[in-house]
């Protein structure tokens, strides 16, 4: 792999915001590193990701950090779903976290990677590890909330990881 020197958006001063008004996952990433590769004038890995419900025909979707309203807590946010979820039996509440991730590059190439992570919606958060929906996104082979997970075991199974082998894979052969 070619040598690179990594920063985060915290290494540098005056840092634009940007408004996710997008109307899919890879438009947020995407619209996000642009923003940022413009402002720093190198290549940069931006992503957006989001729960997808199936029985919610795909809410809260990449309106999850905003699901329960603009300036709602990972609280509310999951707790507004579980109420629309009442009463949807256990073989109806399959879920999947959704990680699209976008290497843009100055000058407008971009390369993009997704991943996602299947599980169920959990009738009642549990644990305390994560954030967002992690108390509430069940993962069945390992009977455990992503919540309830050890954060080694969520970083390797979790749809940013896969998201992320995505782009190692690719680097390597770019």
């Amino acid at each position: 792999m070619p040598d690179m020197n990594i920063r985060s958006l915290a290494d540098y001063d005056a840092v634009p915001r940007v408004v996710e008004n997008g109307r899919t996952y890879l438009e947020n990433a995407l619209k996000k590193a642009k923003v940022y590769a413009d402002f720093t004038g190198e290549a940069v890995l931006a992503d957006d990701s989001g729960l997808e419900v199936d029985s919610l025909n795909g809410e809260p979707g990449i309106h999850s950090a905003r699901y329960a309203g603009p300036d709602a807590t990972d609280e509310e946010n999951y707790l507004k779903l579980l109420k629309k979820m009442e009463g949807i039996p256990p073989e109806k509440r399959g879920a999947g976290f959704r990680c699209v991730l976008v290497l843009y590059r100055p000058g407008g190439r971009y390369a993009s990677f997704e991943g996602l992570w299947r599980g169920m919606i959990h009738t009642k958060p549990l644990g305390n590890k994560g954030f967002g929906y992690d108390p509430v996104f069940f993962l069945p082979d390992q009977r455990l909330t992503a919540a309830e997970l050890p954060p080694e075991m969520k970083n390797a199974l979790s749809h940013r990881a896969q998201a992320l082998d995505l782009f190692r894979t690719w680097l390597q052969n770019h």
